[in-house]
This record gives C-alpha cells, sequence and structure tokens, in this order.
C-alpha cells in the first residue's frame, strides 16, 4: 500500500477529498471526543485541573452513564487501550465481568429457556458489571496522581444531581426501551421521568446514580461490589431467578493485559485488546490486505477508487474471514496463516463458504477518546450490551444492569459454551495505531459486530489522506450474521452462507448493483437504518511544518457528540 505520508501527517488537501459535514477540531493541549456534548465538557473540566488523558476519560465515561444510559452504565462492562507518551508504550485492560459461579447450562434449562442463547431480559444474562473496577484501576494505575476519584467523579455527579437534557438520538432510544424499563423490575421510575420516557430536550435527573456515584467515589471498589449497592444488585437478580452472589461481586477484578498488535504495510501499528474482546478480528484482516497486495491480488488499496466495487469488495472479502477458538493469537497473526487466508480471495466474485458466529448487532455501546497535554492518549469504549441491557434496575441505584451474558451459547460443547465463573465473548473493542514509537491514532467505531469492520474502513480513509472527520463521515459497510434462519440450530453459527452486507447511502446505486453481480447479497442502508453502521471518535497525531505536536479530532456525524479541545 503506497501511502503519501506527507498527506497523512498532515492532511490540509484531505477536504477536497470527502465533503465533509463539519471541520475537523484542532488543538495542542487536550482533546476529548465523545458522542454526547456534555459528556465532552466533563472529560475538558478534569483536564483543566491538571489531570491526564486517563483522568479525563473516566470522568468523561462517568458523564455518558448520565447523558446516554441506553447505551452505556455503572452496571456494564469496559475496555482501554493508553498510551504512555512518558514509556511510548500501549497499556491495556480488560474490564469485563464474569458470570456467576453458579450458573449453568442446566439451571438455565430448568427455567424453560430454549435455544441457544439466554433471552436478553432474563436476569441470568447478567455478568457482574466491570465498569465500577475499571474506573478505580484507571485513574490509580493510569492517572496523573493530581486529582482524586471523587474530583473525577464530580463533573458526572453534578449531571445527575442537577439534571442533564436529554439528546435527540439517546431521546429515540430512550422511548423504545420505556416498556423494557418499567417492566423489568419494581425500580422503573429511577431511569424514567413521571413514568416516561424522557423525550428529546426534556431535563432529567438521576439522584439514585449520583448516590451509587458517590459511593464509588468515596470508598473506590468498595463502594459497588460491597455492601448497599452489590446487596441491591443481589436482591434483584435472585428474585428473578438469578444465582448471582455477594461473592461473585467481590471477587470481580480488572485484568491488565498485554494488548495485541499487527503492523500494517511495515510502518503503522494497531493495537487492540485481545480476546475475549473481537479486535483480532480487525488485525487478521489487515494482515490479509498486506499479503493480497504482496501476491499480486489487489494493487495497492490506496491507489483504488474509494467506496468502488473494486475497494469494497476486497475489503468485504477480507472481512468475512472465519475466527477460530480456542484462540491462538500468534499463529493467526502469522505470516503463513495470513498469507494462505489471503490466497483464498477472488478479485471477482465473493467467497460462499465462511463460518462464523453470530453476535447481536448493536451500536448501544459508547466509545470516546482523549489526548491531553503531555501526549498521552486513552481509547476507552464502554456498554450495556443490548441498549439498557435487561433494563432492571437495582433498588436506590439508579442503573441498568447489563445482558452481556446473552453473549454465552447453550450448547455444551460450544467454545462460548455457558458455565460458571466464566467472560463472555465482547463484541466492544478499542483500539490505537502507532508510527514506531510515537501514537498516530486513538481511534474507535462502537457498534457489534461492526466495530472491526468500522476499525479497518476508518483506519484506511486516514491513510488514503482523509482527515479524522472525513474519514468518519465516509459511508461504511457493514456485514451482517446473516437473519435467524440462516443460523444453525444446533450451535447458533452462521453456516455456509453468504451473509447480507449493508452498504450505507452515499455509496452509489451503480457500486452496490455490481457488488450484487459478484455474488454479495448487497442491501442499502438508509434513515435510522444506518444505526448498524456503528458511531466512532479518532484522535489523530500530527506534526505541523513548524514541529508542534498537534490534535485533529473528528466525531461521528451518526451521534449525538463532538469533538472539542481543551485551552
Amino acid at each position: 500500500m503506497k501511502i503519501n505520508w506527507d498527506k497523512v501527517a498532515y492532511p490540509d488537501a484531505a477536504f477536497e477529498r470527502f465533503p465533509s459535514r463539519r471541520s475537523v477540531v484542532f488543538g495542542t493541549k487536550g482533546i476529548v471526543s465523545a458522542s454526547q456534548p456534555l459528556a465532552v465538557e466533563a472529560g475538558l473540566e478534569i483536564l483543566r485541573k491538571g489531570g491526564n488523558a486517563a483522568d479525563a476519560a473516566v470522568a468523561t465515561s462517568a458523564a455518558l452513564n448520565v447523558t446516554e444510559p441506553c447505551s452505556c452504565g455503572i452496571g456494564g462492562d469496559a475496555f482501554c487501550l493508553f498510551y504512555d507518551a512518558k514509556e511510548k508504550t500501549v497499556k491495556a485492560f480488560n474490564g469485563s465481568g464474569r458470570s456467576p459461579e453458579k450458573l449453568t447450562i442446566e439451571h438455565v434449562r430448568a427455567q424453560g429457556v430454549v435455544g441457544n442463547s439466554i433471552p436478553s431480559s432474563n436476569l441470568n444474562s447478567v455478568t457482574v458489571p466491570g465498569c465500577a473496577a475499571a474506573w478505580v484501576d484507571t485513574v490509580e494505575k493510569l492517572g496523573s496522581g493530581k486529582l482524586t476519584l471523587a474530583e473525577i467523579l464530580e463533573p458526572a455527579i453534578r449531571l445527575a444531581e442537577e439534571g442533564a437534557p436529554v439528546s435527540e438520538i439517546t431521546g429515540l432510544s430512550w422511548q423504545r426501551s420505556e416498556k423494557l424499563i418499567q417492566n423489568a423490575s419494581p425500580n422503573g421510575d429511577e431511569m424514567l421521568l413521571n413514568g416516561k420516557a424522557p423525550r428529546p430536550g426534556e431535563v432529567i435527573k438521576l439522584p439514585s446514580l449520583a448516590k451509587t456515584f458517590r459511593s464509588v467515589a468515596e470508598h473506590g471498589k468498595s463502594g459497588y461490589y460491597k455492601g448497599r449497592v452489590a446487596e441491591a444488585i443481589v436482591e434483584l437478580i435472585q428474585s428473578k431467578g438469578g444465582v448471582m452472589t455477594l461473592e461473585d461481586l467481590a471477587n470481580h477484578d480488572t485484568d491488565w493485559v498485554e494488548p495485541i498488535k499487527y503492523t500494517f504495510n511495515e510502518e503503522v501499528t494497531v493495537y487492540e485488546c485481545p480476546p475475549n474482546g473481537q479486535g483480532l478480528t480487525a488485525l487478521i484482516a489487515l494482515g490479509i490486505l498486506d499479503h493480497l497486495e504482496a501476491q499480486g491480488k489487489i494493487k495497492s488499496l490506496v491507489e483504488m477508487e474509494h467506496n468502488s466495487a473494486e475497494y469494497l469488495h476486497t475489503l468485504v472479502e477480507t472481512l468475512r474471514d472465519p475466527a477460530v477458538h480456542p484462540v491462538p493469537v500468534e499463529e493467526l497473526l502469522s505470516k503463513e496463516y495470513l498469507a494462505s487466508r489471503a490466497k483464498l480471495f477472488d478479485p471477482e466474485k465473493t467467497n460462499p463458504k465462511v463460518i462464523r458466529g453470530n453476535p447481536v448487532h448493536s451500536s448501544d455501546t459508547v466509545y470516546f477518546t482523549v489526548s491531553d497535554q503531555w501526549g498521552n492518549a486513552c481509547s476507552y469504549i464502554q456498554s450495556n450490551y443490548a441498549g439498557f441491557g435487561t433494563g432492571a434496575i437495582p433498588k436506590g441505584c439508579g442503573f441498568t444492569l447489563q445482558n452481556r451474558g446473552s453473549n454465552f451459547n447453550l450448547t455444551p460443547d460450544h467454545p462460548n459454551a455457558l458455565q460458571g465463573g466464566k467472560r463472555p465473548y465482547h463484541t466492544i473493542i478499542p483500539a490505537m495505531a502507532l508510527r514506531g514509537d510515537e501514537l498516530f491514532l486513538s481511534y474507535g467505531v462502537m457498534g457489534g459486530f461492526m466495530q472491526p469492520q468500522g476499525h479497518v474502513q476508518v483506519l484506511l480513509n486516514i491513510l488514503r489522506g482523509y482527515t479524522p472527520q472525513a474519514a468518519l463521515d465516509a459511508p461504511r459497510f457493514c456485514i451482517s450474521a446473516g437473519s435467524p434462519e440462516t443460523q444453525s440450530a444446533s450451535t447458533g453459527d452462521a453456516g455456509d452462507i453468504n451473509s447480507e452486507v449493508y452498504f450505507e447511502e452515499g455509496i452509489s446505486e451503480e457500486v452496490v448493483k455490481k457488488l450484487r453481480e459478484m455474488g454479495h447479497d448487497a442491501r442499502v442502508a438508509t434513515g435510522y437504518g444506518r444505526a448498524l453502521l456503528g458511531r466512532g471518535q479518532v484522535i489523530h497525531r500530527v506534526i505541523d511544518p513548524n514541529g508542534n505536536r498537534v490534535w485533529v479530532a473528528g466525531s461521528d456525524p451518526r451521534g449525538d457528540g463532538h469533538a472539542a479541545a481543551q485551552i
């Protein structure tokens, strides 16, 4: 791939290449890019007080609990990548929780559950929420040390107590989940306004959530995983036939992990969190693209017309490569394996023999990224899984419990089979990219199975010379997992199928027609259907012609948010 690094290093001509809805945001100190403006302001407040990117990420995360609870919450999970500018290294944590130790497939079946997964409203789908522990560990192990956790959570507490107006997309999602929240537990009013979902522009206060935040601010992990909050979680789950115990919560901790990586084009090293997440998929796709060029099967990607049939066919086929479990990361990223997968590519037609899993399509996640005046950056993602998760609210706590356990398979010999004390397969993944040991991008695209697909598409847009905003604005595609009738009744996996591929409006009708002729089950995503294309944020580190470090940021137009710089 012949990259014009002069253009990518400082993309002043990129505006001519794709017409963005709005300009990028430039800054020299720090930037926050998130899907909610008030959450962006919470992060900026911490940067202005001397916090670093990790401190500001926690403030942004907590504020998103207030402003976008339809996508995330302290009842869900989180993952993080952190670029340490002093050490010039990328650090990672896995903030996902495990299933209750006593939970078994037999118990779930005895409750009358049929099919291959726990229903999303069944409280046995609740895994131990990892978000609160992730906040504490992010501040303690990655933070500046200048601010306490209480100071960092204060903007979110203020929003929850004083109230925040509901944004447009969040308001629509809240309305769609109104009945779920009303019926999932006796405590629905804690996240409703006069018994109803708030409408866009209405101010909603979440005093019970503020109380939970104050408990964590004062007592750290014990303020959530022990005492009042833990007891309320367990009481609610057990009242609905679940088996989670206080010990399950007390035993939870964040796992600090070694990020996995692949050096694309021998110049850009992309970092992802290791499995149980799906970041490996993005790295495999980049590796296959490298080998397609090396084998002469395709010309340079940047020389192809952007979003042409040739370009999209190449990316779609690359991203349809099946996942393998157990996950031998080194083998899957080896030159030998990637070269063997590249040999299966046909530039003229699609390969119909693809076998892979079927994670839920959902954009009900928040991704955001933060940089600071010292050159650090934090790539952070959190989720309830499906919207408000189970919709069930522990009494007096002000948040809904996630349903990530719905990702478990109820077939005993399946690699992702449910068992006690196990983490399920996770869709949420943050990303980073470095050139040498210097930060290049801190970025991500939220949205279920879309995420590794978005990581590849947005990265290639940047390498083509698009600004971060243009890279996010450009139309994308999303490979679906196929319709329910194509799924195997025994494993829940897709069989030998040619899955639907959704191309966003803005990709020409002629290109979609050509892709159908090549064998793709090509569909067009329009209106609110574009939600399956995900919502991303990007911060790009560049050096201007005078040697100054400049942060260049964009925020996805498919969301309610923006990027803003510290002054």
